[in-house]
């Protein structure tokens, strides 16, 4: 950053740090005792549709690399596209499972960073929900670094729990690198990571 960068209050922007994803196992565990909150074994990484063969290639190497795992129960990884047009790359695992769920996003966003593709990374969501049902993902920034808590209300709408998002962001707080900027809390409606540990 230069001092021009430093007079006009501009600032360079947080690297990747794909490593981040590791502290989830952690986090779940601070996230149940003061929230009870667990891990629902749903996860997946969304990015931006990007069309032509070098992706498809890549984005099937890595459906074969998940879905070749030997420890893997119940169905394969799957891809999506939501209302909005962004694709999602979704694993299941055992709710009690955590750190390979972790290992499956990590493997995803590596591979498509290793082959050009980080740009079009948007995110990755581990989901978790309380003894109500309750849902609830930490979703990573790709491009900030970044963790932020999003709680859609149950019944349907696009509605959020605001204080429930400010809660968990302060019992998180020493476990995760969390975006200090409310206005990145970007709403996720309908992501598939988000399902519940009863398959729902």
């Amino acid at each position: 950053m230069g001092l021009l960068d430093i007079l006009l209050g501009r600032s360079k922007p947080v690297a990747p740090d794909l490593d981040q994803l590791f502290g989830l196992p952690s986090a779940a565990i601070t996230l149940e005792a003061a929230a009870g909150f667990t891990p629902t074994g749903h996860g997946a990484v969304c990015f931006a549709t990007v069309e032509g063969a070098a992706f498809d290639d890549v984005r099937q190497e890595v459906r074969a690399l998940l879905d070749s795992d030997a420890g893997r129960s119940g169905p394969p990884v799957e891809v999506s596209r939501d209302d909005y047009g962004y694709t999602w790359l979704v694993s299941r695992r055992k709710p009690e499972d955590l750190p390979a769920l972790v290992g499956d996003l990590h493997a995803v966003n590596s591979a498509l960073e290793s082959s050009g593709f980080g740009p079009q990374l948007l995110c990755s969501v581990a989901g978790f929900q309380d003894g109500e049902g309750r849902p609830l993902g930490l979703v990573y920034l790709y491009k900030r670094g970044t963790f932020y808590p999003f709680a859609p209300l149950p019944g349907g709408g696009e509605r959020r729990d605001n204080a429930l998002e400010l809660q968990v962001r302060a019992v998180l707080v020493n476990d995760l690198r969390v975006e200090q900027d409310l206005g990145r809390w970007f709403p996720i409606w309908g992501a598939p990571g988000l399902g519940r540990a009863d398959g729902t």
